[in-house]
């Protein structure tokens, strides 16, 4: 408990020293442009294909399980539109980027903490908090939303995909049933989860790399607390969110 009190503390005085103006504009542009990248466009290929192949099975599940003849057909279209956009795409997703991104960032930093590269750019007089979780953390959180605007477009698609290949619905039912009943607050909501979920994933991720002590075999230990603790408070705010947002 008192140990978690303290990560807690440290936590804060970290972020303190990152949401510092940076020293060199240029130097943080050319950064967030790197991380943009690092973080954010290779992560398109495996956003892609989870969300595709996500969105085909909501569709398929909530056809089959559509047993009554008064429900109508477009019903599958709404569910898997709703589903994707509410939880699938910015829960999900997230909890994907969590493994994936934040090991990168916490054995990233972590390595440099290690190898005394941090202690190099202190002594430079470099604030190397904000110079390396800085970037990361802005550019998580403006990419993020698009990969989740990226996924929930992927997510429905795969789900016509789906009910095309099985003849379960008709493309004029399913492009029917996303399009009713269509309220834009959905997307925000979504949107607003993601920007949450992103900063968690980079400044948790970023703590633990740069509270490393110790080797590899510390800096895989920090990893993998990056990854669980990211995904626990994943979890824990998508039920804060929900609750302010959405009642």
């Amino acid at each position: 408990m008192f140990k978690a009190f303290g990560n807690i503390g440290d936590y804060v005085v970290l972020m303190r020293r990152v949401f510092t103006k940076p020293q060199k504009r240029t130097i943080f542009w050319d950064q967030l442009m790197t991380e943009i990248n690092d973080l954010g466009l290779e992560s398109f290929g495996i956003v892609a294909f989870i969300s595709v192949f996500m969105g085909a099975v909501v569709a398929i599940q909530t056809a089959y399980n559509i047993d009554s003849p008064l429900i109508p057909m477009s019903m599958v279209a709404f569910t898997t539109r709703q589903s994707i956009i509410l939880e699938f795409s910015p829960t999900v997703i997230s909890l994907i980027l969590a493994g994936k991104v934040g090991s990168r960032i916490a054995s990233e930093i972590g390595t440099m903490r290690v190898t005394e590269q941090i202690d190099a750019l202190e002594i430079m007089g470099v604030n190397s908090a904000n110079h390396l979780i800085f970037p990361k953390i802005i550019a998580s959180v403006f990419i993020n939303p698009v990969l989740i605007i990226f996924s929930i477009w992927l997510g429905i698609l795969g789900g016509w995909v789906a009910m095309m290949a099985t003849g379960l619905v008709s493309s004029t039912d399913y492009v029917q049933g996303v399009r009713v009943d269509f309220e834009a607050y959905i997307i925000f909501y979504a949107l607003i989860k993601t920007i949450f979920f992103a900063f968690i994933i980079a400044s948790v991720s970023g703590f633990y790399g740069y509270q490393t002590k110790g080797g590899a075999l510390e800096v895989g230990q920090a990893s993998t607390k990056a990854v669980v603790v990211s995904s626990v408070l994943i979890i824990l705010f998508n039920l804060v969110l929900t609750q302010l947002l959405l009642t």
